[in-house]
């Protein structure tokens, strides 16, 4: 049981920084946001004509 509470208690340390890293930018930017990653977001596929699956099974 020690040696998982010795284990625990890293991995949550680990989460939690990975979590609040993360969210730096939404969390203390003002007006912050995540940015867009789908492909509609994307200019450059859309330049190149490149649409999301849902858009071309509507077709």
């Amino acid at each position: 049981m020690k040696e998982f509470i010795t284990l625990l208690i890293p991995v949550l340390v680990l989460l939690l920084a990975a979590v609040i890293l993360m969210g730096v930018r939404v969390l203390f930017v003002k007006g912050g946001k995540f940015p867009d990653s789908h492909v509609d977001g994307n200019p450059e596929l859309r330049k190149r004509g490149i649409r999301c699956a849902h858009h071309n099974e509507g077709e």
